[in-house]
């Protein structure tokens, strides 16, 4: 099946293109570098934020994360974003809720020697980990930093990437603001968002059936920022030539206990289990993997995984300061 990209200069023409196929709900995207024909499903629903609960990775949340999930969620979209960026030629790079490193350890792999990389995140000990990814001497930075108040001075950086970040910052289109006044003129923001539940539902409905009055509702913000306030915000920040690829693909696990480990011990939702008390975490554990195996049965077994990646640009200079004038008569 043949895709159509789906692209905005200055919102205009991505505008004309959703409404033009909203009645089905369905865009058909470009094929993504895991080989596979996507299509998005655009609602005009809008992302919920966590703030303070989506900051906790502290204590042994990092450690989990990484070693449970990192191999079975993360690495391959890793790698894929990391292509991405690379084929952009930057030579500054930004990477915010970079966490483990899995990303970062992918992007300085990709980019050539002579790019600089800096990865940040909220969570100190989640950067600990990352450096331990990198040998002695390679070239990149760690720093602690703020997505909504990022300590660098304007046009630092030629491309800015965030793996599944996104959808946990408090005040998002501050983030974007953020992420285009570092972008130098012509730069590009490249980020990953998770799709619906839809498509990434066992977690959630499992975790939530041990809370029936008050379900942990961290599971509920990856999946629910869509593509359509993502567009708005992005255009309001002043960025352009907005896309959207969804990367739909199966995974092999081998250990669907070592998953549901990572489900609920690698995240703030175990933090979210154990306020309320009263349920045994690893009986939630044996509950997801028992859902996985009735799912798609005994290990090794395929999994199926679907997120959305979107890309916008910064103009160059004679178009951003178009824009601005424009802005400035509304």
């Amino acid at each position: 099946m043949s895709a159509l990209p789906v692209k905005a200069d200055v919102g205009a023409k991505l505008q004309n293109v959703l409404l033009g196929h909203q009645r089905t709900g369905l865009l058909y995207l470009p094929t993504s570098s895991l080989g596979m024909t996507m299509k998005l499903f655009v609602t005009g629903e809008g992302g919920m934020a966590m703030a303070g609960e989506s900051s906790g990775y502290v204590g042994n949340i990092p450690q989990h994360y990484d070693r449970n999930l990192g191999p079975l969620i993360f690495t391959d979209y890793a790698a894929d974003i990391a292509h991405r960026v690379a084929k952009l030629n930057p030579r500054r790079v930004l990477e915010t809720a970079a966490g483990t490193g899995i990303v970062t350890r992918a992007l300085r792999d990709a980019l050539p020697a002579g790019a600089s990389l800096t990865a940040t995140d909220l969570n100190a000990p989640m950067l600990d980990i990352a450096a331990t990814k990198f040998r002695r001497g390679e070239a990149v930075e760690f720093r602690t930093a703020d997505a909504m108040a990022l300590p660098f001075p304007d046009a630092s950086f030629d491309a800015i990437v965030c793996q599944f970040g996104v959808m946990f910052f408090p005040d998002k289109d501050k983030s974007y603001r953020e992420a285009f006044r570092v972008l130098d003129a012509g730069g590009h923001y490249v980020f990953s968002i998770w799709d619906s539940h839809r498509h990434n539902r066992i977690a959630h409905e499992v975790i939530g059936s041990f809370f029936p009055a008050d379900p942990p509702q961290f599971h509920s913000v990856p999946f629910a920022y869509r593509f359509e306030p993502i567009k708005e915000s992005l255009i309001d920040a002043g960025f352009a030539s907005i896309s959207a690829t969804v990367l739909k693909s199966q995974k092999e696990v081998a250990d669907f206990a070592m998953l549901a480990r990572g489900l609920v011990y690698g995240s703030p939702i175990i933090d979210q289990v154990q306020q309320r008390g009263g349920v045994d975490a690893e009986g939630i554990v044996d509950a997801i993997a028992r859902n996985y195996r009735d799912a798609f049965g005994d290990e090794p077994a395929m999994i199926p995984r679907q997120a959305i990646v979107l890309s916008a640009n910064k103009p160059s200079a004679a178009h951003l300061g178009a824009f601005m004038r424009a802005s400035t008569s509304r």
